[in-house]
C-alpha cells in the first residue's frame, strides 16, 4: 500500500515534468526569435549618417519585435502552465480569445501602420533626419515609429502621417539632388552671346571654394529650351549634395544677373502683363530632385 508522501511524488513529478517542458520551450522560443530579430538588422554598409542611422533605426526595431515576441511567449507558456496548479484556464483563453478578436476589428488601422512602417524601416525608405516628398509634403523627418512619422515641413509645422497611408515617398537625401534654371532673354540678343555669358557664370560658381564643395556636377548649360517672338528661354542643369540645389540656384541666378548686366545682354520687354500676374525678369526656375 502506498504511502500519502508517495502519491504526492506520483501526482507532483509528472507535473513538474510537464512545467519544466514548458519552460524550457518557451526558452528556446525566445532564443529562436531573438536570433530571427537580430538577423534583421541591416549593418551600415558605408559611414555616410544615412547608412549609420538605418542601422540603428532596424536595430531599435528589431529590439522592439524581440521584446514582444518574448512577452507573447511566456504569456502562453504561463496559461499552458496554469493546469499543472490545478486552475482552469478555460475562461482565461475564452477571455484572450475575445479580447484578441476586439483588438482585431478595433485596431486594424493601427495593425496596417504597423505592418507598412516595419516595411519601411527595413526596405530603408528614409530614417529620421532625412528631406522626404509625400502626400503632397514636403519636409525633413523629425520622429519615426512603426505607426506613424513626423515630418516638419517648410512653415516650420509638425505633420504627423500614419505609415499606412504612405503609398508614395521621394526621398530628397540620397546620393544627389538636381535643378533646372531657365532664363529668358530678348529673342534680339545674340544666341552664342547669351550663351557664352551663362557659361562664364555657370564657370564662376564652379570655381568658387565656398559654392564647389555643394556642387555634384555642373551647372551645364544645355541651351535653348524655348523660343517664340516675345523671348527666348535658355536652360541650364545643376547636381548639387542633397538639399542644397535651392540655394545654388540662387546663387547662380545672381551670377548669371550680374553676367547680363556687365556684357548688357537685353532681356524680354513685358507686353501688356496681366495685373494678377507678378513677373520678373531673371528668368524662370524649375526643380527636380532625383534619389
Amino acid at each position: 500500500m502506498s504511502s500519502p508522501f508517495t502519491q504526492w511524488l506520483d501526482s507532483t513529478i509528472p507535473n513538474a515534468i510537464h512545467l519544466i517542458l514548458i519552460v524550457v520551450l518557451a526558452l528556446l522560443l525566445t532564443r529562436l526569435f531573438r536570433s530571427l530579430t537580430n538577423s534583421l538588422v541591416q549593418p551600415a554598409a558605408s559611414q555616410t549618417r544615412a547608412a549609420q542611422a538605418h542601422e540603428q533605426q532596424t536595430r531599435a526595431l528589431a529590439s522592439s519585435l524581440d521584446t514582444a515576441a518574448r512577452t507573447a511567449i511566456w504569456a502562453v507558456a504561463l496559461i499552458t502552465a496554469l493546469p499543472e496548479f490545478g486552475i482552469n484556464v478555460l475562461p482565461v483563453v475564452i477571455l484572450s480569445g475575445l479580447l484578441v478578436l476586439g483588438i482585431g476589428f478595433g485596431a486594424h488601422n493601427m495593425l496596417r501602420d504597423i505592418v507598412a512602417g516595419l516595411y519601411i524601416a527595413f526596405e530603408g525608405q528614409y530614417v529620421v533626419g532625412e528631406m522626404i516628398e509625400t502626400a503632397g509634403i514636403t519636409g525633413r523627418v523629425e520622429h519615426f515609429t512603426l505607426r506613424r512619422t513626423v515630418v516638419r515641413d517648410s512653415r516650420g509645422a509638425l505633420v504627423t502621417l500614419a505609415n499606412g497611408k504612405i503609398r508614395t515617398v521621394s526621398n530628397l537625401s540620397r546620393d544627389w539632388s538636381q535643378a533646372f534654371v531657365d532664363i529668358s532673354v530678348s529673342p534680339d540678343a545674340p544666341l552664342e552671346k547669351s550663351l557664352q555669358a551663362l557659361e562664364a557664370a555657370a564657370v564662376s560658381l564652379r570655381s568658387d571654394p565656398s559654392w564647389s564643395l555643394a556642387l555634384v556636377d555642373g551647372p551645364r548649360v544645355l541651351g535653348v529650351q524655348a523660343y517664340d517672338r516675345n523671348a527666348s528661354t535658355l536652360r541650364l542643369q545643376v547636381r548639387t549634395v542633397p538639399t542644397r540645389q535651392d540655394e545654388v540656384s540662387r546663387e547662380l541666378r545672381r551670377r548669371i544677373q550680374i553676367e547680363f548686366q556687365r556684357q548688357c545682354i537685353p532681356l524680354p520687354r513685358l507686353t501688356n502683363p496681366e495685373p494678377s500676374e507678378s513677373r520678373g525678369n531673371s528668368g524662370a526656375f524649375e526643380a527636380g530632385r532625383l534619389a
